[in-house]
């Protein structure tokens, strides 16, 4: 049986040149050169043969031969057309890869799930373009889509910004929707010439497991995530500022001061002070005011 060989600069280089691949800076690949960086990301993902895989953003198919020789089924989504005819030739060893031609962000991933996994839940593992990390693993979170963990080699900032806690200048938004659905966990950092090309920046490698249930519950979800970007939208304002400048909450300027207080929190507090509980009780008091 074939064994993964991508990992080793010199086929990737032979594999670009023998396609005339040219990089796309619009989807912002940059592709993985590391043996040891794509072991460490198939052994922090913890994938079985019983396991169905999705990767995002296969590229030449590097991490997917891994992948491939880990799992029981891989699904690779590619938006990028020149990659296509490179993913069929490399990946022709492997007759458990299954390459989709399309944007991650229209793709229905729970009738995929549903379809290769009978609704069980998948892995996801990806080395993400820095500029949609977000609204993939959002994506993937918010749509309830069966996901059992999400293994993804994201910018460095990015990662730190998903893990750390409430006081830090990284924490926000992200920071409590990740932890809301999921335990993020650094696993690996990964430097710049790692990839070709080499990006600007730093990389790191975060497992996301998914929470059972999740830490906090909140009487309307949709309404605590609202709140909770309305804190963040203007960082140096106070959190009843960016409650009441909010164009996504229609809340008095009474309403949000009695509600911070019911908190038991001060007026003059920042949204950044505040943990994922404390929003989700403010979020249950702005839901009873209704």
């Amino acid at each position: 049986m074939t064994r993964p060989y991508l990992g080793n600069p010199k086929y990737t280089i032979e594999v670009l040149q023998k396609y005339g691949f040219v990089f796309q800076k619009r989807f912002g690949q940059n592709f993985l050169i590391d043996t040891h960086v794509l072991d460490r990301i198939i052994q922090a993902s913890e994938i079985t043969k019983d396991d169905f895989v999705l990767e995002i953003g296969p590229g030449i198919g590097t991490m997917t031969q891994y992948l491939a020789d880990s799992a029981r089924e891989v699904t690779a989504v590619e938006i990028d057309d020149a990659l296509i005819p490179i993913l069929k030739d490399t990946l022709k060893e492997w007759d458990n890869v299954n390459v989709i031609h399309g944007d991650i962000l229209k793709t229905d991933i729970r009738k995929i799930a549903d379809e290769k996994n009978q609704g069980r839940p998948i892995k996801v593992v990806a080395n993400l373009p820095y500029y949609i990390t977000t609204p993939i693993i959002m994506g993937l979170f918010e749509s309830h889509v069966p996901v059992d963990s999400i293994t993804v080699m994201v910018q460095k900032e990015v990662a730190d910004r998903m893990q750390t806690g409430p006081g830090s200048k990284d924490y926000g938004a992200l920071s409590l929707a990740v932890q809301y659905y999921a335990k993020p966990e650094i696993v690996a950092n990964v430097p710049p010439n790692c990839f070709m090309p080499r990006p600007k920046v730093g990389s790191a490698v975060i497992r996301l497991t998914r929470h059972q249930n999740p830490p906090v519950t909140a009487k309307d979800e949709k309404l605590m995530f609202r709140i909770i970007r309305a804190s963040f939208n203007q960082r140096r304002k106070t959190l009843a500022n960016g409650l009441k400048n909010s164009q996504e909450l229609n809340y008095t300027k009474e309403q949000v001061e009695a509600a911070i207080t019911e908190c038991g929190l001060p007026l003059n507090i920042r949204g950044e002070a505040l943990t994922l509980e404390q929003f989700a009780k403010l979020s249950d008091i702005f839901f009873d005011m209704k």
